[in-house]
């Protein structure tokens, strides 16, 4: 089998590059693992280390940290090539596929152990005003986490084609909600005055009988 290419970023991909691992850093990931990742999204054909170590300018040992953490992360695909004993890594093909684990992954890493912080403090006595006040605000907290994270799952759970169109509804959704709270408010209202008007009617059947 023949030897790939040397790898030679162009301009275009190698800004991607460069942008992804700055942003990764602010996400939280190290930059070398971004810049691992989005090497291998635009890439188009599976990569090996020393093929990333090289287009990169990374040494084989930073590569092989990084693509562990990739794993961890379920955001990489291993696979071998016929006649080659190295291990070959490639980006899912499917965006949506991304955004679904990246979602599942810090659901799990960071959501969840705040989740359960939170229910333990809800269990405990707080023992002056200044505790109470700070569990009722970190009720508030478990509360919005678990409605926001309710409705990621519900998410989750669309296939693509229903997620999509779910997405491109946009500000549609809000005046959809803005046009049920309307007729919610005329019915209640309604409601409202006819038990008002009732309640008038009831007095004045009850004068007549004393009259009479």
């Amino acid at each position: 089998m023949s030897p790939a290419a040397p790898m030679q970023l162009s301009p275009l991909v190698q800004r991607f590059v460069l942008h992804f691992g700055e942003m990764g850093s602010r996400w939280g990931i190290n930059r070398t693992v971004g810049q691992i990742y989005a090497l291998l999204f635009t890439a188009s054909r599976p990569l090996n280390a020393d093929e990333i170590a090289e287009a990169l300018s990374f040494s084989r040992s930073n590569v092989s940290i990084g693509l562990k953490e990739l794993e961890s992360w379920n955001l990489v695909r291993l696979s071998h090539q016929p006649g080659d004993r190295r291990e070959y890594y490639s980006a899912p093909d499917d965006v949506w596929a991304i955004f679904r684990t990246l979602a599942e992954e810090r659901r799990r890493r960071e959501i969840d152990p705040t989740l359960s912080m939170l229910r333990e403090v809800q269990l405990e006595s707080p023992s002056s005003a200044e505790d109470r006040h700070a569990q009722a605000r970190m009720k508030e907290m478990y509360g919005l986490i678990v409605l926001v994270t309710s409705w990621m799952g519900d998410m989750q759970k669309l296939d693509v084609a229903s997620l999509e169109k779910l997405m491109r509804l946009g500000s549609r959704v809000t005046k959809l909600l803005e046009v049920k709270d309307r007729l919610a408010s005329a019915i209640g209202g309604g409601d409202k005055a006819a038990k008002a008007e009732k309640s008038k009617k009831v007095p004045a059947k009850s004068t007549r009988a004393k009259k009479e």
